[in-house]
């Protein structure tokens, strides 16, 4: 039996729970492929697929206030100090429910530009429209749930994490099922259990909180809360992940409309074929994650030798799982797209680009480990300026690959950019690992 250094064991032990509560995240998107993917019209599938996009575009763009979350925490939680750990929470949770509520109030305007955007066809502009007029209302819950599970993940409890995201997916398809099988409510349905879903996430959440930690053992601080110079380092994180998310939720959105002008059949086997990527890639976060709390833990105690071996133990071990995915989709890729649906010719176009989302593990491993690192210990200038890099490297590779070889170009150009994500961010980070010194005098809890 093999025997495992203690820093190894924290990472998996960190991870494990981290991986299985991520899974569950695209496991309910494949849900939701494959309840609408045996309706008889694979319009159906691309009406989900564009409601999902838009709601990465529109809720994933305030992904900062989970990952900025996990930065803080994490390094308040290293430093020992309880009234930074307090606000960390408290401070972003205001301005999820804030930003929650400018959306639903801008949702015409907004919901229209989006779906225009998206250039599919009458029938899945019409039933996207349909998703995204009831998914809005979940936004200030939705919002506040990155909060959440980005303090519980910055406090190291990935048990709880886990706890939370199942309860979470686990309502959401139940009534997937209920809604869209038993009821027969289409892609309404779809939406409405998801609404459903966030709301009993933040319930459990906020119970979590108030019940399994030592949240208010301590009296808050609300002058440190509302520190100056902490709210403007909270706002110059954000701001910098916000970029970096909007650049990648904006490729994404890319993809997905490059592919839609190739017909609802491509953009049906794009959707299908885009599940393993997320499979993937929420495995690959566990030790991202694992990453960003080691190493916030480590620069919160400045400690250089800490840092290093969070970053190898928890590199090696993503290497170790994106050879598993790769391996599990060659041996069941097939099998998999037959369960999203039973349109023969969308499995059959989904079969001939399936050798794309066999290799991406193994392509996309340093950017979700960089990504860990560099949220971790909030160098987020770094990784919004690697991402800014990284986008225009996809944009170029789209318009050279895709007029050449259609949609295998497009996956080509998606690869490519995956790939620039891991290499750019590897030229910022030896100015990072030196930042980080054990001998250094000055040692502050947070890095603002």
């Amino acid at each position: 039996m093999i025997k495992l250094p203690a820093h190894y064991k924290h990472i998996l032990a960190l991870a494990t729970p981290l991986i299985l509560s991520n899974l569950t995240v695209p496991l309910l998107g494949a849900v939701d492929t494959a309840v609408v993917g045996h309706l008889p019209d694979p319009a159906y599938i691309g009406g989900v697929a564009v409601g999902g996009t838009i709601f990465s575009f529109l809720f994933w763009g305030f992904g900062f206030l989970k990952m900025g979350t996990v930065g803080f925490t994490s390094q308040a939680f290293g430093a020992k100090n309880i009234p930074e750990q307090q606000a960390a929470f408290l401070r972003p949770m205001v301005l999820a429910l804030l930003f929650g509520l400018l959306l639903i109030l801008l949702q015409a305007p907004l919901l229209q530009l989006c779906i225009t955007l998206i250039d599919g066809s009458t029938e899945v502009q019409q039933l996207a429209f349909q998703y995204s007029t009831i998914r809005i209302w979940s936004a200030p819950i939705a919002l506040s749930n990155y909060v959440i599970i980005g303090w519980l993940i910055g406090k190291g409890e990935p048990k709880l994490t886990f706890i939370l995201q199942i309860i979470i997916n686990s309502v959401n398809i139940l009534l997937d099922l209920v809604f869209v099988i038993e009821f027969e409510w289409g892609v309404e349905g779809v939406s409405l259990a998801t609404v459903i879903a966030e709301g009993v996430g933040f319930a459990v959440g906020l119970w979590i909180i108030l019940k399994k930690s030592d949240f208010f053992t301590n009296t808050i601080d609300w002058q440190n809360v509302w520190l100056r110079t902490h709210i403007l380092a909270l706002f110059t994180v954000n701001r910098d992940i916000f970029i970096r998310t909007l650049c990648l939720i904006f490729a994404f959105a890319y993809f997905t409309r490059l592919g839609a002008g190739m017909g609802d059949e491509i953009l049906a086997a794009n959707a299908v074929l885009m599940h393993f990527l997320y499979f993937s890639a929420y495995g690959l976060d566990g030790f991202a994650h694992a990453a960003e709390i080691t190493t916030g833990h480590a620069k919160g105690r400045n400690d250089n030798k800490e840092f290093r071996e969070a970053v190898k133990a928890s590199s090696a071990m993503a290497f170790l799982t994106a050879i598993l995915f790769v391996a599990l989709f060659y041996l069941f890729g097939q099998l998999i797209v037959n369960l999203f649906t039973d349109i023969p010719d969308v499995k059959s176009t989904a079969s001939s680009y399936m050798y794309w989302p066999i290799i991406m593990p193994l392509i996309s491993i340093a950017s979700f480990q960089f990504d860990g690192i560099f949220i971790g210990t909030t160098r987020t200038a770094d990784l919004r300026n690697a991402m800014i890099q990284s986008l225009i490297i996809f944009l170029i590779s789209t318009w050279l690959l895709v007029p050449i070889w259609g949609n295998h170009g497009l996956w080509l150009a998606m690869t490519i950019y995956m790939a620039a994500r891991g290499i750019t961010l590897l030229r910022y980070y030896p100015a990072l690992a030196a930042s980080i010194d054990h001998r250094k005098t000055e040692i502050k809890s947070v890095d603002i």
